[in-house]
């Protein structure tokens, strides 16, 4: 090493003080990659606003004696036939035997009744005190007269349960059909929608399948419950927000100047006062999370995450695109129209749900504005179905608030991603020789609203994963990873003191199964990668991914309420809070 002298240290201090070259990163970024962001290149600005789809290997293909052009041709193909087949193996877990048990269990004692009865009247009906066993009876009788009741959920997932009803008729198998399809849909949603946002047939096709194969949303998929049904509308509202985002940016691209060397050169016109445009992807967006709100109230935690990270999403296109003021430009340009296509048509799409009610005269609170109770306030001058509905919203809102009943299986939110107390929905421990059982010791029959414990698990490191990614590697796709999970999640913690569920949980399932794609991904390792590290992490992967189906399988018996020995029930008990 040289000796210092007074002129090498006037010479570091200059250089220090200099002024940064052009297209330098900002020091912030310098710092960060000491903790791993990457450098990224420079690139076509077209390209960063709309990255290609990698092109896919036919090497699969020609192992089984395909020809380049069959291979190109098949590769092609499995974009839409990879996620088809997966949907096919999850709709036939879903639908195999249905029907079974023959029994109303847990809240079925609500929303296939309160379906039936908007078929019957457009608002939900009172049903006798033996209804219950009434419906599953031989023969079976409805027990239902048209006297109003209180309910505290909207009516569009009851509709969607009626429509099951009205085809099959009012027996588990009806009631339970319209669900089972969410269930299969929303796993061909995942599928196309971790293919796109991923960039992997593979990946998202992996993703599916860990969807299909989690305990979880197995079970929720063939009971009559409001959740799933959430969970189907929140899942299409974010593949349609994925849609909008690939259009947006095609279009500020196509927009953007290009170069004597051919390339697309940032833009302040194109990225400050472009308008973006019709985007009716972004209205399909508001109608499905109205819809999710519509079924059940924690859809609006989603409304309000999506349509934030939606217009966040604007003004990181703007920048790339070239806006000097991005976020002023969003305000100006997007933010009015983001609201109208989301908040506004969700709005809509909520009272719309209420149809049946408005139009009818016998539901609950219907003619509260009537009243005199109703005749008096400011507020006389709105039309009295409006402020009847008000009246009921706010019943119902004290409702869910003060909702603090102790109950046998109520868990804490803190213990749901490592699957602390789940929720048992039926049970019975038939005799020898009775409903199936052949063992002398006796059976145990049980549909346990479980996720699949390896799958959860690992996706608790999930999580971590994607975190890291998108505070140090700035993955936009980690950061909708992660709001679709908090928008799921995290509003629970703010009910400490509310009887709440597991099963709460499956909203935000896909998410964790995308994320746990999306680490899968990292571990078989990225392209380029040489073929030793693809082979070890393949390896890896593929064990991993194999433990989870082995251990769906073992838990097969509890979510589908089959009769097993009690010693083999005691053995799927792994934790005392299980039971």
């Amino acid at each position: 090493m040289g000796r210092v002298t007074s002129d090498t240290t006037a010479t570091d201090a200059a250089a220090q003080h200099a002024p940064e070259p052009p297209g330098a990163p900002p020091v912030w970024q310098r710092r960060l990659r000491r903790f791993g962001l990457p450098v990224r290149p420079q690139t076509d600005v077209r390209t960063r606003l709309v990255p290609a789809f990698p092109e896919p290997s036919g090497r699969l293909w020609a192992v089984f004696g395909a020809g380049p052009e069959a291979a190109a041709r098949l590769t092609r193909w499995s974009a839409w036939a990879g996620p088809l087949l997966v949907a096919l193996f999850a709709g036939v877990l879903r639908f195999w035997n249905l029907g079974s048990p023959r029994k109303v269990i847990f809240d079925e004692t609500y929303y296939p009744k309160d379906a039936w009865s908007l078929l019957q009247y457009g608002y939900e009906g009172t049903w006798a005190k033996n209804a219950n066993d009434a419906l599953v009876g031989h023969p079976p009788e409805l027990l239902l007269s048209p006297e109003h009741s209180y309910v505290v959920h909207p009516p569009m997932g009851k509709w969607l349960i009626a429509l099951g009803e009205g085809v099959f008729g009012m027996n588990p198998f009806g009631w339970r059909f319209m669900v089972a399809l969410l269930g299969t849909l929303s796993v061909l949603l995942i599928c196309r929608i971790g293919r796109r946002l991923l960039r992997s047939t593979a990946l998202g096709c992996l993703a599916g399948t860990l969807l299909a194969v989690d305990g979880l949303h197995f079970v929720m998929s063939r009971t009559a419950l409001l959740d799933l049904i959430v969970m189907f509308w929140v899942v299409a509202a974010f593949g349609c927000l994925l849609v909008d985002r690939d259009h947006t940016r095609a279009r500020l691209a196509a927009a953007l100047p290009v170069g004597p060397d051919g390339l697309a050169r940032p833009d302040e016109s194109v990225g400050d006062r472009l308008r973006l445009g019709w985007r009716p992807w972004r209205i399909a967006a508001g109608l499905c999370l109205g819809l999710s709100a519509a079924t059940k109230w924690n859809g609006l935690y989603y409304l309000a995450a999506f349509a934030l990270m939606a217009v966040l999403w604007d003004v990181a296109a703007r920048r790339t695109a070239g806006a000097r003021r991005p976020f002023r430009s969003a305000l100006r340009r997007d933010v009015l129209p983001a609201f109208g296509a989301t908040v506004v048509v969700a709005v809509a799409t909520y009272l719309a749900s209420w149809s049946g009610w408005i139009a009818t005269k016998g539901g609950y609170y219907r003619d509260w504005a009537t009243t005199p109770e109703g005749r008096t306030g400011a507020w006389v001058w709105v039309p009295d179905w409006l402020r009847s509905l008000w009246h009921y919203q706010t019943e119902v809102y004290s409702f869910h608030t003060g909702l603090t009943t102790p109950h046998t299986y109520q868990s804490n939110p803190w213990s749901w991603l490592v699957l602390g107390r789940p929720v048992s929905y039926f049970y019975e421990d038939p005799k020898a020789g009775q409903d199936g059982c052949t063992v002398a010791e006796g059976c145990a029959r049980e549909v346990l609203a479980l996720g699949t414990p390896l799958l959860w698990w690992a996706a608790c490191f999930a999580l971590l994963y994607v975190l890291y990614r998108w505070l140090f590697q700035r993955d936009w796709r980690a950061g909708a990873i992660l709001c679709a999970v908090a928008a799921g999640y995290l509003p629970w913690f703010l009910y400490q003191e509310r009887t709440i569920f597991l099963f709460y949980a499956v909203v935000f399932v896909p998410f964790l199964c995308l994320a746990l794609a999306m680490m899968i991904g990292a571990i078989i390792g990225p392209p380029g990668s040489t073929e030793r590290r693809r082979t070890i992490g393949a390896v890896g992967a593929g064990v991993l991914v194999l433990l989870i189906a082995w251990n769906f399988i073992y838990f097969y018996p509890l979510y589908t309420g089959m009769p097993i020995p009690k010693s083999a029930w005691h053995h799927r008990m792994w934790f005392d809070t299980w039971v």
